[in-house]
């Protein structure tokens, strides 16, 4: 690598729920400008996994672009309880902000829960702001986190107007380029399309069959079968549903282009750098699960495109000048209906019965109105002071923690002040101890048994150490990239570092990752 060389562009590609499998599973049908085009020319990173505790997608995107883990940057989950204010907050909340081009519940996001740097600050820092940095996604914890507290902008998707919007925390009014941009009604067509299989239905031999009970419907359809007639949301304005669909991640490529063309990115004499993340492979691997027909024909779509989106960048950027990496923020576990059918253990279970029995059982042996003030990220935040008001403390922790620990789908129960002390074996205790926030997390942790978790509106989900939810994808390509595939063991949060070492720059101030030097060789 030359001394003070760098690359024009930088274009950080996370696919939100793409299992490291996928790369190689759907191989055969693949086209070679897409996935095997980075396969081939790029260099492969074929162990990644994810080193802390619960997989989901807000931490997973920050882990990437932080270098970091949930007990440093506080992004923890999702959603987590504020004991200060007794109330929950979503990752991206912030109501010091206003939406700029959408509704008013999408639009108070901003980066403000985040406590450190991403790579795309440290790349704005490292030469007085003069790279230009944009994030987007449908989902606005996707656009928001990987781009970072600095940046010109993050961009996502407003569900009741099927246009993109931002926040105020980043600018006044959208661009012209963007109001022109939704002033397409891109959602609309593509929603109208419908969605049918690409290649003939009865092709798809590495997919269940299409009609299984135990895949989710949207309201609009009376089984989970294709052909979609997503034209069908649009009879109330549903633009949520696009999100259901492969033609969520096609809006997202024409979203991308529409930014990198009108702000000149790559193309000023500075590196400028491009996050993107493709939510819909979530929203559909959640509603239909991850054996589905749906999943595979999102996976072809989406390799198509990605080959159209990397000869878009050749021609845009110039091939050999922008450097691209690949990952993901997690898997996808099996459906437990779909594992019983061929003899493998696993289930569900329901949050609120769990939670809600430990509650009444409380109250009848201690008289503790609502011991359980919030359940999330496998986690229990309990009312403490009700707990030592009852003068039996060491009776009721003991009584928590024993029956926590009997049902058949939890493998151990501890509390995290004894984080320290638990016999939970590795990698385990270390994904809970890089989760941790004692901030932010709850009192009491909950690993359940593989294959196994909380049931709601979704054939399949993720969160857990196993690694269908913690082995995923990690390619580079492009500039300075020489082909090559690695097969030890290394992270997600070694990511940022690894970037960092390549563009030359500081990497940012929570990372806890290490440089993968067979990358930069």
């Amino acid at each position: 690598m030359t001394l003070g060389a760098k690359p024009k562009l930088v274009v950080g590609i996370v696919v939100d729920q793409m299992r490291w499998d996928y790369l190689y599973r759907f191989q055969n049908r693949y086209g070679n400008t897409g996935f095997k085009r980075l396969l081939k020319e790029g260099f492969s990173c074929d162990n990644t996994m994810i080193p802390y505790l619960p997989t989901y997608t807000a931490p997973g995107h920050t882990c990437i672009y932080t270098g970091s883990v949930p007990a440093i940057h506080g992004i923890i989950g999702n959603n987590w309880f504020v004991k200060e204010k007794n109330e929950s907050i979503y990752c991206s909340d912030d109501k010091s902000v206003l939406p700029v081009g959408g509704s008013w519940i999408s639009g108070q996001m901003s980066p403000k829960n985040m406590l450190t740097t991403t790579i795309c600050d440290e790349l704005r820092l490292s030469n007085n702001f003069k790279s230009r940095v944009f994030g987007i996604a449908l989902k606005d914890r996707g656009g928001i986190f990987p781009a970072g507290h600095s940046a010109n902008a993050a961009y996502w998707y407003d569900d009741s107007t099927g246009n993109w919007m931002t926040s105020n925390f980043y600018m006044k009014s959208l661009p012209k380029y963007v109001t022109d941009f939704n002033a397409k009604q891109l959602s609309r067509k593509y929603l109208q399309q419908n969605w049918n299989t690409l290649y003939a239905i009865n092709s798809y031999s590495l997919s269940t069959v299409d009609d299984k009970s135990y895949e989710m419907r949207a309201v609009t359809e009376n089984k989970a079968v294709f052909p979609h007639l997503t034209e069908k949301a649009l009879i109330k304005n549903n633009y949520k549903e696009l999100r259901y669909s492969p033609y969520g991640n096609t809006l997202t490529f024409d979203f991308a282009k529409a930014v990198i063309d009108a702000e000149q990115l790559g193309s000023r004499g500075v590196t400028d750098f491009f996050a993107m993340s493709f939510s819909s492979t979530d929203y559909i691997g959640h509603r239909f699960g991850p054996n589905s027909i749906e999943v595979e024909d999102t996976y072809l779509r989406l390799d198509k495109e990605m080959g159209e989106f990397l000869n878009y960048l050749d021609n845009k950027i110039g091939k050999g000048q922008y450097l691209v990496f690949l990952s993901a923020d997690h898997g996808v576990a099996n459906v437990p209906a779909y594992l019983a059918e061929n003899k493998i253990p696993g289930g569900v279970f329901s949050e609120a019965e769990f939670s809600g029995t430990l509650i009444q059982k409380a109250d009848s042996l201690f008289h503790i109105k609502k011991l359980v003030k919030y359940v999330r990220n496998y986690q229990l935040y309990l009312d403490n002071e009700a707990i030592k008001a009852s003068g039996k403390e060491k009776e009721v922790y003991d009584f928590i923690l024993n029956y926590c620990r009997k049902p058949e789908f939890v493998q151990d129960a501890f509390y995290l002040k004894d984080l320290y002390k638990t016999n939970t074996p590795e990698p385990i205790a270390g994904m809970i101890k890089n989760g941790y926030n004692a901030g932010r997390s709850g009192d009491l942790y909950i690993i359940l048994k593989p294959a196994w978790f909380e049931t709601w509106d979704h054939a399949a989900t993720h969160g857990l150490w196993s690694p269908y939810d913690s082995h995923i994808p990690l390619l580079f390509y492009g500039w300075n990239i020489k082909p090559g595939k690695l097969h030890r063991e290394v992270y997600m949060t070694d990511i940022a570092p690894t970037l960092a070492a390549m563009l030359q720059i500081q990497m940012p101030n929570g990372s806890v990752g290490k440089v993968i030097t067979e990358v930069i060789k």
